[in-house]
């Protein structure tokens, strides 16, 4: 069993003494488990299970010292209190069910449902048709609603509101509690052998005898039970850190106290300003909020961006950075949307957010130019310099010295032109993230109207996979007739709009050129990285053998000049691993 034997526990319990408890407050549920949905078909479909004993999935509960923000009611019953406990037993994964079950028992309240009126009711008289029934169980249990006449109007109800005041459909909390009762008077009409009696002493059996299961943990660190919960969880929801943060710093609001809860902070940032990079991760800010701490009190042990050290983030933590940090967290998306055109999919290392914004961090006096080097920098970078938390921290005390001194220590740039004839897309590649993003950069013209600025967002508004266009199309006849390594390169892509890009076709370059190139399509060659040399296969007869090949090799030297204009300052080595 390894080193969790102890401290994942399977247990069982009947399901009324779990509804007691619930009502007795001695399980919480956190307030980041809020997405319940309430369905009255399947609210049915799961008692239908319990009726049939077929197991309805386990609870997950975690028990820990460490208290977290939890509901204080769920369905109008009262079941968190502010006493402080030893233990808590939060329920991870089962709010559902366990709202289902307590309120179709004891009734209660019904977000959005106002008049609703969530006590379920049993008819005894609907009996299974066969072993495979799977349909009755929609007259076997009813809500009242689907009772009541009210004011007499409700003409389809009348059957069962008949069959309700002779006591056949009865109340699903009277059978657990006025048992006797209920029997007698069926007993007295029907006889203890009737269908009735027996659907009766049934669902007594059932209530007195199904056991819920459950699956308990104790002991375990957070980052350990957010990867628990996401195998078992049935949505498959993962339980983020971010959640169980939001749990922990949670104060609420008092006569004295405005309170402070982490994910209201967050969602009003969002909310009212305007950027595409608003909607990064909530990981993406707490981690930042995180790095952020580290800068503003080494001694809050907050020391990293792992699972481990963001659960030591503590309510005067983010309390003590949260309004310069919403400046500097601006800044950054500013810098990046102002000065380097870009969007979040075209950002090479999600770190960047956290290396960025902790040098905007109550810095008066930024140095953009130094910014605009230090992101090409590491963006193009033949070798990966921030995919891991040591070059996070490493890029961070850099960033310091660069505010105090105003030097950063670059070492040599290495540029590997191999590197770009073999980039293909990835959604998640760093590599394809820096070029397209370079190509974003120089917010590219469209080649028919020349006027235009190409919406780059549009490539990427609702596909991870963009229809790039092809300079020479995959499908072209001198693709098709001269296979290259490289003819899906991103080498050999360009940003057009969708009707240029049509227009184009599978037509070779030299057809196609026709169309586009005048006095004005020169100006905005540069801005597409297009070799000068392109413009001279406007019309000829046929392309050369290697035109694919040339195009790329002259367009990587033109990225290469491009990125030495850039890093100008910063000693420069190009190499290239394919003839190396």
């Amino acid at each position: 069993m390894g080193e969790f034997s102890n401290s994942i526990k399977i247990d069982h319990n009947k399901i009324m003494y779990f509804m007691e408890s619930v009502k007795n407050m001695n399980y919480q549920i956190p307030t980041f488990q809020r997405e319940v949905v309430w369905d009255k078909i399947s609210v049915k479909k799961l008692w239908d299970s319990i009726y049939k004993f077929y197991p309805i999935g386990s609870i997950l509960v975690w028990k820990t010292d460490m208290k977290l923000q939890k509901h204080k009611s769920v369905g109008g019953h009262l079941i968190s209190d502010d006493v402080e406990r030893k233990e808590y037993q939060y329920i991870l994964d089962g709010q559902q069910r366990t709202t289902s079950l307590l309120t179709s028992l004891f009734g209660g309240k019904i977000e959005n449902k106002p008049n609703f009126d969530p006590k379920l009711y049993v008819d005894l008289t609907v009996i299974n048709e066969s072993e495979t029934d799977d349909e009755t169980y929609r007259e076997r249990f009813l809500f009242w609603d689907e009772i009541d006449v009210g004011d007499g109007k409700s003409t389809q109800n009348v059957k069962r509101k008949k069959k309700y005041d002779e006591g056949l459909i009865v109340e699903l909390k009277s059978i657990a509690e006025d048992f006797d009762s209920l029997l007698d008077r069926i007993v007295e009409e029907k006889g203890y052998k009737s269908d009735e009696s027996k659907q009766l002493r049934a669902f007594k059996y059932v209530l007195d005898n199904y056991e819920l299961s459950f699956i308990e943990l104790t002991g375990i660190a957070v980052s350990e039970v957010c990867q628990i919960f996401e195998r078992i969880n049935q949505a498959g929801k993962p339980l983020d850190i971010f959640d169980i943060v939001v749990a922990k710093t949670f104060v609420p609001k008092t006569e004295t106290d405005k309170g402070f809860y982490l994910r209201e902070l967050i969602d009003e940032f969002r909310e009212k300003n305007d950027s595409n990079f608003m909607n990064i991760s909530d990981l993406d800010y707490l981690q930042i909020l995180a790095v952020l701490i580290r800068i503003d009190n080494p001694n809050s042990g907050v020391q990293n961006i792992t699972n481990g050290y963001l659960n030591e983030i503590k309510t005067e933590h983010i309390k003590a950075v949260w309004d310069d940090a919403q400046i500097a967290i601006l800044n950054t998306f500013k810098f990046l949307e102002n000065y380097l055109h870009l969007q979040p999919y075209l950002i090479p290392y999600r770190y960047l957010y956290m290396t960025i914004t902790a040098y905007f961090f109550r810095n008066k006096k930024p140095d953009y130019d130094f910014l605009i080097k230090y992101f090409w920098y590491y963006s193009f970078h033949s070798y990966d310099l921030l995919s891991n938390t040591t070059h996070l921290h490493r890029h961070i005390d850099n960033m310091q010295i660069q505010r105090e001194k105003g030097i950063y220590p670059f070492e040599t740039f290495v540029f590997d032109k191999q590197k770009l004839r073999a980039s293909k897309y990835s959604a998640t590649g760093r590599f394809c993230s820096a070029i397209l993003a370079l190509y974003t950069n120089k917010e590219p013209r469209d080649w028919q109207d020349k006027v235009m600025k190409v919406q780059v967002s549009n490539y990427f508004a609702t596909t991870d996979k963009p229809q790039l266009h092809h300079v020479f199309p995959t499908n072209s006849k001198f693709v098709l007739d001269h296979p290259n390594d490289n003819q899906n390169s991103l080498m050999n892509i360009a940003f057009i709009t969708q009707s240029t890009n049509l227009k184009i076709s599978n037509r070779d370059p030299n057809d196609y050129l026709k169309d586009f190139v005048d006095e004005k399509f020169s100006g905005i060659m540069a801005e597409h990285f297009l070799p000068k040399e392109f413009i001279n296969l406007c019309g000829i007869d046929s392309l050369p053998n290697n035109a694919l090949s040339v195009f790329i090799e002259k367009r990587i030297e033109l990225i290469e000049a491009d990125l030495r204009e850039n890093l100008k300052g910063i000693e420069f080595q190009t190499i290239d691993t394919k003839t190396e």
